[in-house]
């Protein structure tokens, strides 16, 4: 199916696509002016022609050699770089390259952590005796409670949407009954119908004096709003955060977004899953034919841990902004008895943390599999370690399958994508491309005993540079819905397996080459 026949196809506008474009050019203009003047330097001193190779071989050396827990494959791109064409490759490294943050953020960071972090409920009985009844996949659950802090919780219940329509219905369902607060936290939205709906039940909680936050990603949403939505929100009484603005020539945060999507009510009852508040993720819009996307509904003990995520990013973003300094009414303990057992775990990913935990679990899920390990991703650009965790499962006689967009969104991004299955093809991994459309969900599912779900995806964008959150499961029966679902899209979709094991498909034409080398530079 092409892009092309799809109703509004290449003709689909948005609102704020002058600003975008206007963002495109401004960060070209950065690049270019930090090169020229490296250049006119370099043409006017020997002796700062020397200095600039020296530096990027120094570069190189720290790169190469960096304690920062980096993937080789994201090493080597810039290393290349640097070395080919030197001044190119270290006017992007300082602009886009360091992942850097300034000091203030980090500060900001490490002291509302320092706060919140402790606020979650840890249990030990639980985490002991998930260990000691070798419950499957407990060593995923350890895991993430020692090096993201966020802990399992029994007491909740968990309702998974196979469609982003009925996550939306669920939620406006949800707000309308809030009596204390409403936080939201995503990192697109489309100032258009679909938000237009949640927007009209928002005011109206404002004016029953329920406290509303909105907060949103200034990148993720730069195609979809004005600039005077911040200032429209805020005079009708929701209160409204935009993430990491775009300012040309003063942010070096540039490189890490907000990709967390989150709903909290009133502390009880929480929502995250992959789709963002824009038309196209509900199907009123089909620009790249069916979009299938996919979320959860929490109640219960774990509702907290998203209420900490949200309070965490919305207090550490500006030092300019007025903070909280009372998190008690947002962190009361509800009484709440849950319907079934298992186990929730929320949990988030940072670009400021050394440990890349959104990686970690997809990982420790392919390796802890026995039957079955199955992902669904909108993009697939993965590290070599990876890459060899999915092989080795897949040698070991675990049925592991990949499902892929069969319409991209970018088509640049689909091409690095599809240079990644011959590889996973030949150790044994099948590989699926879902025909209705763009799948923009983010899940696995492994041996009817865990699920994942949120909005992480098996790309370095997600897997490296930004902040992220997703939703552990075990023993749920939610665990056998999304197992369902799966079944259900693996139906609809195209296996392409076999098309990457032999013939010319299996091989990386020259231009794939190139793009697997600039891929975590994408």
């Amino acid at each position: 199916m092409d892009t092309t026949a799809t109703v509004e196809g290449k003709a689909k506008t948005r609102n704020g696509v002058k600003r975008l474009i206007f963002v495109i050019i401004s960060i070209l203009i950065e690049v270019l002016f930090v090169l020229s003047i490296i250049i006119k330097f370099n043409e006017h001193a020997e002796w700062i022609s020397i200095a600039t190779r020296v530096l990027a071989l120094l570069l190189v050396l720290v790169i190469y050699g960096g304690g920062d827990n980096k993937s080789a494959s994201i090493k080597m791109p810039w290393i290349i770089l640097i070395l080919l064409a030197p001044l190119l490759g270290l006017s992007l490294y300082l602009m886009i390259g360091l992942n850097a943050y300034t000091a203030g953020m980090r500060k900001r960071f490490r002291g509302i952590d320092a706060i919140l972090l402790p606020k979650l409920r840890h249990d030990s009985n639980l985490t002991r005796s998930m260990a000691e009844e070798e419950m499957p996949f407990s060593g995923v659950s350890s895991y993430v409670e020692q090096y993201s802090a966020y802990p399992p919780y029994q007491n909740t219940d968990v309702e998974y949407y196979s469609e982003a329509s009925d996550g939306l219905e669920a939620q406006l369902r949800e707000m309308r009954k809030a009596k204390d607060f409403i936080f939201m936290e995503y990192h697109a939205i489309e100032d258009a119908e679909s938000f237009h709906r949640i927007e009209e039940v928002l005011v109206a909680k404002v004016k029953e004096g329920v406290e509303v936050r909105l907060f949103y990603d200034d990148m993720g949403s730069i195609g979809f709003i004005t600039t005077d939505f911040v200032r429209r929100m805020n005079q009708k009484g929701i209160k409204c955060r935009v993430f990491n603005p775009f300012a040309p020539g003063l942010n070096i945060f540039l490189n890490n977004r907000d990709h967390r999507k989150i709903t909290v009510i009133d502390g009880k009852v929480g929502f995250t899953g992959g789709y963002n508040l824009a038309n196209e993720y509900f199907n009123l819009t089909h620009p790249y034919g069916f979009w299938k996307d996919t979320g959860v509904r929490l109640e219960g003990d774990a509702v907290r841990s998203l209420t900490i995520t949200f309070l965490e990013m919305w207090n550490a973003i500006r030092g300019n902004d007025i903070d909280d300094e009372d998190f008690g009414r947002y962190l009361k303990v509800h009484d709440y008895e849950a319907r079934e057992g298992g186990v929730v775990q929320p949990y988030a990913d940072s670009p400021m943390q050394g440990e890349h935990v959104g990686e970690c679990v997809y990982a420790a899920v392919a390796r802890g599999a026995k039957k079955y390990a199955w992902f669904v991703t909108p993009y697939l650009i993965i590290t070599d370690e990876m890459n060899y965790v999915l092989g080795m499962a897949a040698k070991n006689g675990v049925d592991v399958r990949i499902i892929t967009p069969g319409i991209p969104d970018k088509k640049l991004v689909y091409s690095v994508t599809r240079s990644y299955y011959a590889a996973l093809v030949k150790n044994g991994v099948r590989i699926y491309e879902y025909t209705p459309g763009f799948c923009h969900c983010k899940m696995s599912v492994a041996d009817d005993a865990v699920a994942t779900c949120g909005t992480i995806n098996l790309d370095y964008r997600s897997l490296y540079h930004h902040f992220e959150n997703g939703c552990l499961l075990f023993q749920k029966q939610a665990v056998h819905d999304i197992r369902k679902d799966f079944e259900d899209m693996f139906a609809q979709s195209e296996e392409v397996t076999e098309k990457y094991r032999s013939g010319l498909s299996s091989h990386l034409r020259f231009g794939q080459l190139l793009l697997r080398l600039i891929a975590p530079l994408l």
